[in-house]
């Protein structure tokens, strides 16, 4: 299968072309690190992001040929355009009930959420992780029924959500069960709506599908540059053929309404030229590289039980997305942030650590050299450790998360909060204060307490745990 590339072809002649630039950029194409005779605006011939009749509608088509999708929209400004865009449409499409907007969404959400929520004016009702699951931050799995009772709690309320928002990948490669949960959606009459940006890949994996449209999601968005070979802010917005708005220009108003006018032409040809690489080498690497990781895998977690590890060194097991590769620092009596820079003084620079954890992302794009490098690393760790029996048994969080959800309580709407006159204090200060902007880092980008809530003693030793050394307060 081979696909066309017409936006990078108009480029490529436009740059070749010796035409004097009397537009906009500032560089005129003159070199300053290689990539400005690339650089362009909306010329004539250049179609137009947000009102798409030329080669980025071409190379769009292409992207909805290859995802299998109702359409297939580029962001050049991340998942965080595309989740504001499709919470957006999905109000559009919602009943006028007369009351505030509801949605229901899985705990462990990025802070864009909260962003959207401010900006659209809607209350989140939060579902939390069974007690049994609970115990990491970017983990929030929800079953069927658990999300059958939530819905059917709301309706009782006489109040129907005008979606449902779940995070599938989270940050440790947890999947949530879509078509399950898509299922209880399409029951109910509500979209599902999933923020699947680490998980772009997973419509070109071999055997069941895995990518959320194909497994009946309403939309979904998907960081491209996350795990495809695309410039950083690349995005794609998918629609599936149960969302419930399919008009093209309303999509493309809401992309526009929390879009520059400005879109980067540069990450407009990497989305276009990455189709060819999916329609053509990509699903070949992808499966060698999974295959790759899977025995990597396997040969981590049989060195740690060997060296007597209370737990496996690698997660593993169903539900798990092959391209992560999640390790766990407990097993070697290490903090996950310890284990990161041990990493770093291999050449390893990690996605993400946190107080347990160390997430390591590899694409096809990853050299033999960087697997290596990994081995070298680990095996030092393990030959390092304490006679068998020496480690102590990883400390369990999920007291915590529980205690997190059983003390939150918001005093006013994520709007009212995020717009409020507020000031930044020391962690150790917040307790009863209330939430305002979310103040946690990217990576992974989860609030720990949401804007509006009140700073409990769980979310203050959370925060503490987490490495939060300030929050946004509002002002009294």
């Amino acid at each position: 299968m081979s696909t066309t590339t017409p936006i990078v072809d108009f480029v490529r002649r436009y740059a070749q072309s010796g035409t004097s630039r009397l537009h906009m950029p500032g560089h005129k194409g003159q070199s300053l690190l290689g990539f400005e005779p690339w650089d362009i605006t909306e010329i004539k011939g250049a179609d137009e992001l947000y009102g798409a009749d030329g080669i980025i509608a071409q190379s769009e088509a292409n992207a909805t040929r290859l995802f299998g999708t109702q359409h297939t929209y580029y962001s050049t400004e991340g998942s965080s355009q595309c989740i504001r865009a499709m919470l957006c449409l999905a109000l559009q499409a919602a009943p006028r009930t007369g009351k505030r907007p509801v949605l229901l969404a899985a705990r462990n959400a990025h802070k864009a959420l909260l962003y959207a929520a401010a900006l659209l004016d809607f209350d989140i009702r939060w579902l939390w992780p069974a007690a049994e699951n609970a115990g990491a931050l970017c983990s929030c799995p929800i079953s069927a029924q658990m999300l059958t009772t939530a819905l059917q709690e709301l309706t009782g309320q006489g109040s129907t959500p005008f979606g449902v928002y779940v995070t599938s990948p989270d940050y440790l490669g947890g999947m949530q069960d879509i078509a399950a949960l898509s299922a209880v959606c399409d029951a109910h009459g509500v979209p599902l709506l999933v923020d699947n940006a680490h998980g772009a890949y997973l419509r070109f994996l071999p055997g069941e599908p895995l990518h959320p449209i194909a497994l009946g999601a309403a939309m979904c968005c998907d960081s491209a540059h996350k795990t495809l070979p695309v410039v950083t802010g690349g995005a794609y917005l998918h629609l599936g053929e149960n969302a419930p708005v399919q008009e093209e220009a309303a999509v493309r108003g809401a992309l526009a309404l929390f879009g520059s006018t400005s879109p980067s032409y540069l990450i407009l040809q990497s989305l276009d030229a990455c189709n060819r690489v999916l329609a053509e080498t990509y699903p070949v690497g992808l499966q060698r590289c999974c295959a790759r990781l899977a025995a990597l895998r396997g040969e981590l977690n049989a060195a740690a039980q060997a060296a007597g590890c209370p737990v496996p060194l690698a997660l593993d097991g169903p539900g798990r997305e092959p391209l992560k590769l999640t390790l766990d620092a407990a097993a070697l009596g290490m903090t996950g942030t310890a284990l990161a820079d041990a990493l770093r003084g291999g050449q390893l620079e990690c996605e993400y650590a946190d107080p347990r954890y160390v997430v390591l992302m590899f694409t096809p794009c990853n050299p033999p050299q960087d697997y290596a490098r990994l081995r070298t690393v680990l095996r030092q760790c393990l030959h390092g450790l304490p006679a068998a029996g020496g480690l102590l048994q990883p400390e369990e969080l999920a007291g915590e998360f529980v205690a997190l959800a059983q003390q939150a309580r918001a005093h006013c709407t994520i709007r009212q909060a995020v717009f409020a006159p507020q000031e930044r204090i020391p962690v150790q200060q917040a307790l009863g204060r209330i939430c305002a902007m979310p103040t946690v880092s990217c990576p992974p980008a989860i609030p720990i307490a949401v804007s509006g809530e009140e700073i409990t003693p769980a979310a203050l030793e959370l925060m503490q745990r987490y490495g939060v050394t300030e929050v946004s307060v509002l002002r009294r």
